[in-house]
Parts: C-alpha cells; sequence; structure tokens
C-alpha cells in the first residue's frame, strides 16, 4: 500500500516472515558462547531429564533462559517478548524461543540440590583461573521485597519497607573484577551472618587453601564473634563494618575530643582502639572513623526536608563542628590511611551488587517455591559473569554497566539475509557511540576467530585461559594466565 507523510508518498510492504532481532550485535555474544564453550558445557551437564517426546529440549530451556536473562528481563513473563525473534534462535543452536510457562515447567523439573551443584560448576569455571592472582572476597547481603504467598517469603531486615516480607540474598564477589562467584537465596529472616556463614565458608573449603583471599571484607550485617572467631581460626584476615551500637558510640564520644585523629583520606580521620563488645569472646581491634559534615548538619537539615537521612550519630566538638562516624573491626595491621581505602574501595563491590539487583533482575524470575528462584539467581549471576568478561574484551580497563553497555553492544535492530553460500545479518545500530561500538566488536570478533582458527590445537581448557587472560590483559599487565597446579598438566 501506500501512505501519504511530509516526506511524500511511502510505500509501505508487509512481509511477516522477515527474519529480524532487536538483539543484532548478540551475534558478537554468541560468538564469544561459542568459542569459549561455556553454553555447550553448560547444556551438557544440565541435570534436567525429562522422558517425554513432547518436552522441549535441554538446549531450548537453557537457550531461551539465557537470551531473556541477557535482555535483561526481571520476570518470566517478559520471556514472551523474544518468542517473535527470527534470527537468535538459529544462531544460537536452540530451535525455538520457549514460552514462560515452559521455561518455569523445566526449572521445577530440577532436583534442588543436584541444580545448585550444577550451576557452582560453572560459576566456579569462570573464577577459578583467577584466584591465584591474590584476591579479595566481598561478601554482602541484598533484600528482594515480595508481594505473594512464596516460600520463605517473611519479615526479616528490610530497610527501604519495613514490614514488608522478602527474600535475602547473600551473595559473594570477587572485588574489582565484578565476577559473582556464589550466591544463595533465603527466608527473609534469615539474614545474618550466622545464616551466611555457612555458604562463605563451603565456598572458601571449595576453593582450596592456596588460592584462598588475602581479605575477607563485608558490610555490618557480617561482624559477628562466630564469623570472625572462624576467620581467626582459619588464618583468613578480615575488614568489616561495626553497627554503631551502645558501647561504639561510648567508645566514640570518650575518644572524640582527645588527640590522635590520623588520616584515612578523603577527608576521614581515624583512631585506634580495642573494644570487646557484648556478645563478642574476646577483644578485637576497632578502628573508628570520623568526617566532617559540611555546611548545615544533617540533624537540621532532616526538620526541614522529611526524606533527608539523619546521621545516625552525630558528634559535636568544642568548636563547634559536627562529625558523622564510622567504625571497622578488622584482624589486619595496616595503618590507618590503608585500612581507610582498603574499605572505600568496597564502594566498587557495592555497584555490582546494585547492578545485579536493578539491571540484571536479581530477585526477578520468582516463583513460588524457593527452589526456583535459587537456581533463577545462580543462571542471572552466571549470564552476568559471561557478559561482564565478554564486555572486558572490548574494553579492559573499565567495568561498563549493563545500562551502559547492552544499549551499545547488544542492541541494535538487525535483518537475516540469505545468499547463495552466506548468511549476511545487517545490523543498524543508533546509538551515539555506534562507530565505536563496532570497531570494539570487530575486535572482539577477530580475537575469537583467532581461536576458533586454532581450535585443533587448543583444548577447551587453554581457549578459557586465552580469552581470561586477554580479557583481563589490564589487570594481568599483558601476561598470561598461570593455571593452579592441579590444573597445570590439564591446560599445558
Amino acid at each position: 500500500m501506500t501512505v501519504d507523510s511530509w516526506a511524500g508518498q511511502i510505500k509501505v510492504e508487509w512481509d511477516p516472515q522477515a527474519p529480524l532481532t532487536p538483539l543484532g550485535q548478540a551475534s558478537f555474544f554468541i560468538e564469544f558462547l561459542k568459542v569459549s564453550g561455556v553454553f555447550d558445557a553448560l547444556v551438557a551437564d544440565c541435570p534436567l531429564h525429562r522422558t517425554s517426546p513432547n518436552a522441549p529440549s535441554n538446549r531450548d530451556v537453557l537457550g531461551t533462559l539465557v537470551l531473556s536473562v541477557l535482555a535483561g528481563h526481571k520476570r518470566y513473563a517478559h520471556v514472551t517478548t523474544l518468542r517473535a525473534d527470527g534470527v537468535l534462535p538459529e544462531l544460537l543452536g536452540i530451535t525455538r524461543i520457549l514460552s514462560e510457562d515452559a521455561v518455569r515447567r523445566a526449572l521445577a523439573a530440577i532436583e534442588e540440590a543436584q541444580g545448585i551443584a550444577w550451576l557452582q560448576r560453572h560459576l566456579d569455571h569462570c573464577t577459578e583461573p583467577l584466584l591465584g592472582e591474590g584476591w579479595v572476597l566481598d561478601a554482602d547481603t541484598t533484600v528482594k521485597p515480595l508481594y505473594g504467598r512464596q516460600e520463605g517469603a517473611v519479615l526479616g531486615y528490610n530497610p527501604k519497607k519495613r514490614g514488608r516480607p522478602s527474600h535475602t540474598y547473600h551473595s559473594f564477589i570477587l572485588s574489582n573484577l565484578r565476577l559473582v562467584l556464589d550466591v544463595d537465596v533465603m527466608a527473609g529472616n534469615q539474614h545474618t551472618a550466622n545464616h551466611a556463614g555457612p555458604g562463605l565458608w563451603a565456598l572458601i573449603e571449595r576453593i582450596g587453601r592456596d588460592r584462598w583471599p588475602r581479605l575477607l571484607r563485608a558490610d555490618k550485617g557480617f561482624a559477628s564473634d562466630a564469623l570472625m572467631l572462624r576467620c581467626e581460626e582459619e588464618g583468613l584476615p578480615y575488614l568489616m563494618r561495626l553497627r554503631l551500637t551502645k558501647n561504639v558510640k561510648r567508645a566514640i564520644e570518650r575518644l572524640a575530643g582527645r588527640g590522635g585523629w590520623a588520616d584515612a583520606g578523603q577527608g576521614w580521620q581515624g583512631i585506634d582502639t580495642t573494644l570487646r563488645l557484648s556478645g563478642w569472646a574476646k577483644a578485637r581491634r576497632v578502628v573508628l572513623l570520623r568526617r566532617r559534615v559540611k555546611g548545615k548538619p544533617a540533624a537540621a537539615r532532616a526538620a526541614d526536608n522529611p526524606e533527608q537521612l539523619r546521621l545516625s550519630f552525630p558528634t559535636v566538638t568544642d568548636g563547634g563542628e559536627v562529625f558523622e562516624h564510622a567504625a571497622l573491626v578488622t584482624s589486619l595491621e595496616d595503618n590507618i590511611l590503608a585500612l581507610g581505602q582498603l574499605y572505600r574501595d568496597r564502594a566498587d563491590c557495592e555497584n555490582a551488587f546494585d547492578e545485579l539487583k536493578n539491571q540484571w533482575g536479581w530477585g526477578g524470575f520468582t516463583t513460588h517455591d524457593l527452589a526456583r528462584c535459587r537456581l533463577a539467581a545462580r543462571v542471572v549471576a552466571l549470564v552476568y559473569n559471561w557478559w561482564n568478561l565478554f564486555t572486558r574484551l572490548a574494553e579492559p580497563g573499565e567495568h561498563l554497566e549493563a545500562i551502559t553497555s547492552r544499549p551499545l553492544l547488544l542492541t541494535a535492530i538487525a535483518e537475516r539475509i540469505r545468499h547463495a553460500r552466506q548468511t549476511t545479518l545487517r545490523i543498524a545500530s543508533t546509538h551515539a557511540k555506534a562507530r565505536w561500538a563496532a570497531r570494539a566488536l570487530a575486535g572482539i570478533a577477530a580475537f575469537l576467530g583467532g581461536l576458533a582458527n586454532a581450535a585443533e590445537q587448543l583444548t577447551p581448557q587453554q581457549r578459557w585461559y586465552r580469552i581470561l587472560s586477554h580479557a583481563l590483559r589490564h589487570f594481568l599487565g599483558g601476561r598470561m594466565l598461570k593455571p593452579p597446579i592441579r590444573l597445570a598438566a590439564a591446560v599445558t
């Protein structure tokens, strides 16, 4: 038909069979999955066994779930938006995009213990080669409010929506690189360090003593006596933030007027003390930090603006200066400036927790049973790790969050055109940095193409080590990763 417009008459043709995709640049990420072998390995040992001839294949189930997570979906219902895609299923080697119900039923058919062990093996595969380089383990707890009657939806610690049932996500991340080591989903009232402890120590024991982290760094929810005692017994250094309890406040008040406050960096001052809080088996080193509040004190600002957060514990000196405070407990012997910077570095990892929750659907894909929530959380973490490594192939010195990297390196309308001997994917990207993205993706394709050409000479493990070494060349200074002694024979 012909329609009129201010640009003149336009001829419109309907072609319901046109093979189009809104994720045209995903073809480069699919090449990453193929050359690295991570997706084929995920499918190969999937513990989903169904005998019905009408049941979809494991590859279709996992392919649908991976593409949904990659697209930024947060609900099973969002899977429907991919069902009209005429390009990606063929590129990923799946027959079709499944319905949301088919994906939910498939996850329900996976026995929980087997499914967690299966996904944990693949999370370990992403990070295991990196753990011999000297690293910091960041631990945190994330609260996911719930609005239904899901298993584990009980009242617990919920700082933003008090009285709302929730799930608790205990997560452990390889700091700076922002790679997820493990995550577990528990009921809303299981939010303390004692609940996270079994998963933490299972992770550390699985890693092996020769590749333990140099430091366990965590927020105030982890500073329990039981966890710190275990760290001291095992010889694992720790640095954790303390809650400003009455005893901690008394120590701050006692030391506030004294001298000896040392520079802790970025406007903070610190002073050493030794405290034995109630519930602690012994006294420990505590570093009290303070920072001068500029302008009008927060307590006064809160009266003007009810939305403004009040300082948890401000103090006022004889000179009228107002300070806010924080407290760290540690087994390290470093000076105050080093400890202050070590804990501030945790802010980078805090961004990873926020990114996973807000941009990757951590806490989404919720079902009535807790088992599928645990499986879905690990699937999201796995795809996040894969995408993180893929984007570092393009930008090795910087972490590109999904809110930036997906529009830049993933989203673009593409049309598949078949020729006699070749299939062409015509991509139309309107991003402001489309030219940079095209160059970056071309560089990734050239690197992966070189590995694919050498596939007969390289084992899958060797290819994976080369991909990791290239993606993390900024951190490694251009050198190749060295495998652990027990893996050296297999890699070399």
